[in-house]
Formats: structure tokens, sequence, C-alpha cells
């Protein structure tokens, strides 16, 4: 396998077998250096969502700068494409210019979340790796955004490394830290991006021990008395009158997995503050959402660790963006299909404000036609992420993405962070 600068593996394969025979084909006919415009976007929401999360924006660049075809990958497309595709594949380095919504940002149906300006053979071919990244980062940010305003000040902890792929463990990690989440299990995502990462004991080791004291004290003994005591391994009231006798009022936190967990959270915290636990947190799991959570607002909850329901279909349904060619040299092209239209020409956009500081509008308009009449409170959204295939330095980091999405929650209508089904959070205009 061809490597990269940092001895990172080439991602020139992760991508569709139809983009370098569009590439082939253009070579031979002489459009593939036309100038092109290509547009990432998704032209509805998730049912029962009012707004998406733009993320992935730091890994495309990553991947984008490994997108590169060495010997290995050049030995696996012969018999594929012609040897007039091989060699120019071979130098191939995108040249292009890039910009797009910063990461952290909220998108709605037609948002220009990121914009591919390249000839057309060096676009094209970065189709499918943009999409699989956006489309899941996006997703999984998404949904965890929305947990994190269910709930308000209380802490998550992103654990669904054991529910999806390895390595989709540790992009969605990123996603869930990037929407609010404080730490993750994930230590690759730890070390890969620098987020906080914890955890302590499954019932595996409970059940190692011949009592759940004797797990309790090895535990105990091991990461101090501020640990976390998972107590529902056999009866949870039972579980909690052993860790505190066994740590003493001084114990971190107890963890419930299992259950009916707003009524074992009451009984548990009273339990806790009877045995003179007072301070000791509860940590809830087991198939946590953004529902689930927000049913939980009233209970005595410290920590939700979420992990099922952030990382698959179910709590975070693709965010079905998709990457159009939308201009042509400087000629605006679009797809007219039944329920797949696109809106042609390279495009910025814009969104309204109060003066309360309350987002009301975004307004889409093309970049080389009729400007909308600036008003107070306007924020232009895309900005530079590569030109002439370099990275711009000013692309922000990951924790200036995270309070990026903080600002812009803040802004949102109090209708748009409902959890119950309705329109999008803000209008969209769309100026031709």
């Amino acid at each position: 396998m061809h490597t990269t600068a940092g001895d990172r593996p080439s991602t020139a394969l992760l991508t569709d077998h139809y983009e370098l025979t569009m590439l082939q084909a253009a070579l031979a006919d002489g459009t593939a250096e036309r100038d092109c415009v290509f547009e990432i976007f998704t032209r509805r929401l998730p049912n029962g969502r009012r707004y998406g999360v733009v993320a992935g924006t730091g890994r495309l660049l990553d991947a984008i700068a490994d997108f590169r075809f060495g010997p290995a990958e050049l030995d696996r497309l012969r018999g594929v494409l012609d040897d007039r595709t091989l060699a120019w594949l071979a130098d191939y380095q995108f040249s292009g210019d890039i910009e797009g919504y910063p990461e952290g940002e909220l998108y709605f149906p037609g948002s220009p979340v990121l914009t591919v300006r390249a000839p057309f053979g060096v676009g094209v071919i970065l189709e499918t790796l943009a999409l699989s990244i956006y489309n899941h980062d996006c997703a999984i940010a998404s949904a965890a955004a929305r947990m994190v305003s269910a709930a308000g000040d209380r802490r998550l902890i992103e654990m669904g490394s054991r529910r999806t792929h390895e390595e989709s463990a540790v992009a969605s990690a990123r996603a869930a830290y990037l929407a609010g989440f404080g730490s993750t299990s994930n230590l690759e995502a730890g070390r890969r991006f620098g987020i906080p990462t914890g955890g302590t004991a499954a019932h595996a080791f409970t059940l190692l021990h011949d009592s759940e004291a004797d797990a309790f004290a090895a535990q105990i003994a091991s990461l101090g008395v501020g640990t976390t005591l998972l107590v529902d391994t056999y009866d949870i009231t039972q579980g909690i009158a052993t860790a505190i006798e066994v740590a003493g009022p001084e114990l971190g936190a107890v963890r419930i997995d299992s259950g009916d967990l707003g009524v074992l959270t009451i009984a548990a915290r009273r339990q806790l503050d009877d045995l003179g636990a007072t301070k000791t947190r509860i940590v809830l799991s087991g198939d946590l959402d953004e529902y689930a959570i927000a049913a939980l607002a009233a209970a005595p909850v410290d920590v939700y660790g979420v992990g099922t329901s952030l990382v698959t279909g179910s709590g975070a349904p693709t965010a079905s963006m998709v990457y159009k060619l939308v201009e042509v040299d400087g000629r605006p092209v679009e797809k007219r299909s039944s329920n797949k239209q696109s809106h042609g020409g390279h495009k910025s956009a814009l969104r309204r404000h109060k003066t309360t500081g309350t987002a009301t509008e975004e307004v889409i308009f093309r970049v080389a036609g009729d400007q909308p009449d600036p008003e107070p409170g306007d924020r232009v959204l895309p900005v530079p992420l590569m030109r002439a295939g370099e990275r711009v330095p000013t692309v922000a980091t990951l924790p200036e993405s995270r309070e990026h999405l903080r600002s812009a929650m803040v802004s949102l209508p109090w209708e748009g962070l409902k959890l119950s089904a309705g329109e999008p959070a803000l209008t969209v205009t769309v100026l031709r």
C-alpha cells in the first residue's frame, strides 16, 4: 500500500469505480480540463430533525492530502484503466480550491456546505471520499448535538466503539466531541484528536471475582476511591450498599446500565444520600438517546453514557449529502430530475439574525449573480479551506469548531431545539 507524508496510507482507493471511468472518458475527449464547480448539500433533513451539524471537515482535508496514487494503487487499477489515465493518476495531487461552512456550523436543506473548484478530472474523483466522510460525520454530530441539548448541563460520554466499525468508532468519537460530548471511551480517538478519554470496568470484571465486594475492592485499589463502580451486575440496591461499604462515602460515582433508569436513579440517589455519599455521582448508560435523555431531565442524573443510538442508523440517520456538478466554465448547470433537483452555479450563503443574535433566515446566492442587500447581523457562512491544493492555515481546530457549534446552537430560535418533528429551524431562501 502506498503511504503519504507521515506514513499514512493512501486514501485514493476509498472511492467508487465509476469516478475513475468518468475520468478516463473525460481525458479521452478533452473535457477533463474544463473548469468546474462541485457542491455538497442535502435536499432534506432526516425525519424529525430541524437542523444539521457540519462535521468531518478536518478529516476530509487530511484525506485529500493523502489522496495520491502510488505503485500499489496503480497496480490495482491496471486492466481497469488505460495507460494514459494511469499516467495521469500517477501525478495526481489535488490542485483546486475548496471553501465551505466551518466545521461546527449548522446547515439546512440546500446549504452549500462544501464547494470544490477544480478541473473536472481533479474534482470529480473526490466525490465518494468527500461524501463518505460528510455523510457519516454530519449524521453523528447532528444526533450528538440533539443529545447535548437534551442533557443541558449534564455531562455526556461517548461509548459506542463496540457497536460500529473500528474506524467509524474513531470518527464517531470525534464528531460527538465536536457536538459537545465531554469525553470518549475510545483510546484511538484520544490519540488522534486529543479528546479526553475515560472508562473503568464492565460486568465481566465483577463476574471474574468471587464476590461483588472483592471486585469493587480490587478496582478501588487500582484506580482510587474516585473511580466509578458498576452496581447493577446482580442487585442494584445491594450493589450500591456494597460499593459504599467498600469505598466509603467519598466514592466518585456509581454506574447503572440497565432497568427502568428513571425509577432506579431516584432510588439510587436516595440510598446514596442516606448512606452519607451525597457527593457520589450517578452515571447512566444503556440504550440512551435524546428522547430518553430528555425524559430523564427531572431525575438526579449526573452523567450520561451514550453508545448504540449515537453510532448506528437508529440514532444518526444518514445526512443524505450529495456531491453535484453545478458550474462548467462559468456556466451554471443543474440536475432537473423529479425530487432530485439541484440549483446551478457557484453559490455562497449568509445567515441573518435579529439584533438579539437569534438567527432568522439563510440566504443562498450565486457568487457571480446579484448579491443580497446587506442587513445588520448578516454573517457570510463559507470560509476558505484549501487554495491551489494547499490547506488554508486558518482552518479551525477541533476545539475551535466545538466552540463554534456551541455559539451556533445558542443562535437557533427555540422552536429549532424541539425534539418533536417539524419544519427546519430556519427558512432557506435561494436567490436565482
